[in-house]
């Protein structure tokens, strides 16, 4: 496979793709670029905030919202979990409510009873459910 880079700060970002048939690595390119969206729109008060996805620590379910947090603030959302789980591959699901960043997790606590808490930059904590461990464990690389 051929692949040809030109940086010219005069002209719009594009990129073209030619291949006689889809492959694995055309899969994976479609989804980093699909991942550098950032159309996303945050509601806060009466404000209303264009989000950076390089920003967001996690989303979360509360109250039947959802809500994407950051490391300073949270930001209201019109968008449904399972569709920002599929928008963005850097995120794995913890529990039912909640999906996290991979590389802004800070650390992990157990407790007496073997569940699993996730910590993330910024302070927010939450737990990593039963059922998505395996899932966690092999994302982290355990």
């Amino acid at each position: 496979m051929k692949y040809r880079i030109i940086i010219d700060p005069s002209i719009d970002e594009e990129i073209t793709v030619y291949a006689r048939e889809r492959t694995d690595t055309l899969a994976k390119i479609e989804k980093l670029l699909s991942s550098e969206r950032t159309e996303l729109i945050g509601y806060k008060h009466d404000e209303i905030v264009p989000l950076n996805s390089k920003e967001i620590v996690c989303f979360f379910v509360e109250a039947g919202k959802v809500f994407a947090c950051t490391e300073h603030n949270k930001y209201a959302l019109k968008e449904r979990l399972y569709t920002l789980e599929e928008r963005f591959p850097d995120f794995m699901k913890i529990n039912q409510s909640c999906i996290v960043r991979v590389d802004k997790i800070k650390r992990f606590e157990t407790s007496i009873g073997g569940a699993l808490t996730v910590i993330l930059e910024g302070g927010y904590r939450d737990y990593v459910s039963r059922r998505q461990i395996k899932t966690v464990k092999e994302r982290i690389g355990f």
